[in-house]
């Protein structure tokens, strides 16, 4: 089960989460859409038979849903567009050919009514087939076309029923259209092969992948995706990083994606200026079936190998994302030189301790990787134990040694003193 902590730091490995967690806004990519049309999201609510299942804190998987949809109602920016689809709310019968036409929107897109989307929200109740591939299709043309951001928030606990018609092509065909369109999937059940669809139709259209097992992580990670649609559009950048630090590419600012490999270390490298304070985050997402205990490193070291500064983060049982990050404050130049300062170029080493979960499950791909770079003005005075710490030299550690040999020096000498003294009187 995915705890609380996972699941933050699932939305760490979410692209909003790492961008707000270095405090500054990242750059626009070229592609972004810029236009001034409202954002538009549609969320679309599995209402087959199966969520009738008592199995989220004691109540319904749809009782669960309702709630959440409630709190996220409440909380939608007035900036948002937003509507409802509905998939399996409707047939009860066994003709699969009519169960998997049923889906159908339950809400337009469009300005929030709030007490009248909730009203439609509570009249749903558990009935058909799970036609996933149908109302992704459907929801798709609720937003229709344009430059606005648009995002498709998919809540299901099963996974499709309506084969031949993969979902997760259905998401590949609709990525390609270049509409701009988002699909993120939440799992109510965590299931291997529910993952698996799930996953794939997230990661074909950029979208994120999260399981979820109690109502509250419900509530509160459609409420992200939602805030989500109306921040700006951040493309993350493809790059491979090294075997080595002498090898690693250049970063600048930005978002990255990479795959890591089992047992396998990466290495990235970023220019800090004096004065300035790098912030680096990473997310490690387990998109396959891998064992229970798990870790990830992120390391600030110098050219020369030696240790600036280190995040890390671990755990143990079942995860979708890992995440940790680092800051390093590199400090002014006590002299000012008329020349441009120089560069320090700082390495970052990944690692992640992931492990196959047997020895069927595919080592590559790698393991999808979010890296987040950010370089700002650094602090008056820096205090950081990264700017003056251990990894910066071997001071501290003499330091630590003399102080010791001065106190045994001490305490011998007081030692024989006192004997001396003993054995006198």
């Amino acid at each position: 089960m995915i705890t609380r902590k996972r699941l933050t730091a699932g939305v760490c490995i979410a692209l909003a989460t790492l961008t707000a967690g270095l405090g500054t806004a990242l750059p626009a990519a070229a592609d972004e859409p810029r236009a001034s049309a409202p954002p538009k999201v549609e969320l679309v609510l599995d209402v087959s038979g199966s969520m009738s299942t008592r199995d989220i804190d004691g109540q319904s998987r749809m009782t669960a849903a309702k709630k959440a949809f409630n709190d996220v109602l409440d909380g939608v920016p007035e900036e948002v567009q937003l509507g409802i689809r509905t998939l399996g709310a409707d047939y009860p019968g066994d003709d699969r050919k009519v169960g998997c036409k049923d889906t159908k929107q339950l809400y337009p897109v469009g300005p929030l009514d709030r007490t009248e989307a909730k009203t439609a929200v509570a009249t749903l109740a558990p009935t058909g087939w799970t036609p996933i591939g149908p109302a992704l299709l459907g929801a798709a043309d609720d937003l229709g076309e344009g430059e606005s951001t648009r995002r498709i928030v998919l809540i299901t606990d099963g996974e499709d029923t309506c084969g031949p018609l993969d979902p997760c092509e259905v998401a590949r065909d609709i990525a390609a259209r270049g509409v701009h369109l988002v699909i993120d999937t939440l799992g109510l059940v965590p299931n291997a092969k529910i993952r698996q669809q799930l996953t794939c139709i997230a990661e074909a259209t950029g979208g994120t992948y999260t399981a979820v097992q109690h109502t509250e992580e419900l509530s509160d990670r459609v409420s992200q995706l939602v805030d989500r649609a109306a921040e700006p559009v951040i493309t993350p950048v493809a790059t491979e990083g090294a075997d080595s630090c002498s090898a690693a590419p250049r970063l600048k600012a930005g978002l990255y994606t990479d795959r890591q490999e089992f047992g396998r270390h990466r290495w990235y490298r970023v220019d800090v200026l004096p004065g300035q304070e790098l912030r680096a985050s990473v997310s490690v997402a387990a998109d396959r079936a891998v064992g229970n205990d798990y870790g990830v490193l992120v390391r600030a070291v110098t050219t020369h190998g030696r240790e600036i500064v280190r995040g890390s983060e671990s755990g143990t049982g079942r995860t979708d994302v890992i995440s940790s990050g680092l800051r390093y404050p590199k400090p002014e130049l006590e002299d000012d030189d008329d020349g441009k300062p120089a560069a320090e170029a700082v390495c970052l080493q990944l690692s992640h301790s992931f492990s196959a979960a047997s020895a069927s499950v595919k080592t590559t791909p790698g393991l999808p990787v979010e890296l987040t770079v950010d370089l700002v003005d650094g602090p008056d005075n820096a205090s950081d134990p990264a700017a003056f710490g251990l990894g910066r030299g071997w001071w501290l550690l003499g330091l630590l040694v003399l102080t010791g040999l001065l106190a045994g020096l001490l305490t011998g000498w007081i030692s024989r003193w006192r004997v001396a003294v003993w054995r006198t009187n």
